[in-house]
């Protein structure tokens, strides 16, 4: 019988272990999906036995164990349906000398089999949200529902995706490699944008009644470091790590008692967490030293850095903030930056200038649901003393956002405008 607390160790085991089975795996059979179902029966063998046997010593090698064995019976039966077209006296054994070395080969240094894995994942052939269920499935070992619960999505959706994303993987039959040249500067950006999507999503979350979602955040810090451990020479990667870790800092301080957002100037900044700074700024400075330039996710964590430097809020070096986001916006583009740079201008040289930014983006159509905008509208009316106006871009602002937590502190900086 499988207790509370046996079945809590297993899938404690299972969230650790489960991506280095399944990447093992699938470079045996080449099939994330096919990977994914061993891994799983071998997750229902360890349900079955270990409240018996409890749980082995070193558990991943019993799960990859009990998991290559079920690939030697699948490669075996496929032999035995593949018999009718090939000579019935052949010998057995001579057709068992060409199946794979499936010792030998999980035997192999794991490392690059995770990276490969991470890379399959967040293949650009699949849609942003499939990358984003599959990634967070085979490499954060988390379950449909846990998922659908995270992007506030119904369980069958989320399972759709799934199966179809590893449909389309063999379809297509995307190589289980990692790969070179420009091609890896391409798929990098893919694989470090399905993570800091993810963290995103728990750092601030788009719908639901929870401002944050720590556990997404959790899953995209692990992500990053095992990228990092596994690509040690590509500065982006280091950036994006330098920049959950330096956001992620703040996590105790963005909620009051009750799951209130608190925004950043209002934070206890002695509640930042000292050690994720330190490794988010020691990352930030291995980045530097890797790149002649600074890519757009290590320019952001060095926007973060000025944050996390600054023990007051007016110690903030705004106008450091200001210069980075023009550098941001020099090699990507983006109204949603140009938004950033404006949060930065008012605080550096005051609402009029920041204000004049912001209504030159009002007409993008790029932002025409993005509810942040008219919330830093209705900030900069209210410092400008225009509270009527400010008090409309605030009450539009909360009807067009999805998470509850957001509404209801948009909708008391409203009536803040009242007094």
């Amino acid at each position: 019988m499988v207790t509370a607390e046996t079945h809590r160790a297993i899938e404690a085991v299972w969230r650790i272990e489960s991506a280095r089975v399944i990447a093992g795996l699938t470079r045996i059979v080449r099939d994330v999906g096919v990977a994914e179902d061993l891994a799983h029966d071998a997750l229902l063998a360890a349900l079955e036995q270990w409240p018996e046997s409890g749980i082995p010593e070193n558990p991943g090698a019993w799960l990859m164990s009990t998991a290559k064995h079920r690939a030697i019976d699948l490669f075996r039966r496929n032999s035995m349906a593949d018999r009718k077209h090939e000579d019935l006296g052949r010998d057995y054994s001579a057709r068992e000398l060409s199946m794979p070395d499936l010792d030998s080969s999980l035997d192999d240094p794991i490392g690059d089999d995770l990276l490969r894995l991470i890379f399959i994942a967040s293949h650009p052939v699949l849609p942003k949200e499939s990358r984003l269920a599959l990634t967070l499935r085979l490499l954060g070992g988390l379950t449909t529902d846990e998922i659908a619960r995270a992007f506030v999505s119904s369980e069958p959706t989320i399972a759709q995706r799934i199966v179809r994303a590893k449909r389309t993987l063999s379809e297509k039959q995307i190589p289980f490699e990692i790969p070179r040249g420009v091609e890896l500067n391409q798929r990098l950006a893919s694989v470090l944008e399905v993570i800091y999507l993810i963290f995103n999503e728990g750092y601030t979350a788009t719908a639901g009644d929870d401002w944050m979602r720590p556990a997404l955040c959790e899953e995209a810090l692990r992500l990053g470091r095992i990228l990092a451990g596994l690509a040690p020479n590509e500065p982006e990667v280091h950036g994006l790590v330098a920049l959950m870790e330096i956001q992620a800092s703040r996590s105790r301080a963005r909620t009051g008692p009750n799951g209130e957002p608190i925004l950043l100037m209002n934070q206890n900044r002695a509640q930042w967490d000292q050690l994720l700074i330190q490794r988010g700024l020691a990352a930030l400075e291995y980045a530097r030293k890797l790149a002649r330039g600074m890519g757009p996710y290590a320019l952001q964590a060095e926007i973060a850095a000025c944050h996390a430097r600054a023990r007051e809020p007016q110690q903030t070096d705004w106008n450091r903030i200001v210069a980075l986001y023009g550098e941001l916006a020099d090699i990507m583009p983006s109204p949603i930056i140009e938004l950033n740079r404006a949060v930065a201008v008012s605080m550096a040289s005051g609402p009029q200038q920041a204000l004049a930014i912001v209504e030159s983006l009002m007409g993008d159509p790029r932002l025409s649901s993005y509810h942040l905008l008219p919330s830093a509208r209705a900030d900069f009316l209210k410092k400008l003393g225009r509270l009527e106006e400010a008090r409309t871009e605030f009450e539009r602002a909360a009807s067009m956002t999805q998470n509850s937590r957001e509404r209801e502190l948009l909708l008391e900086r409203a009536r803040q405008c009242e007094m």
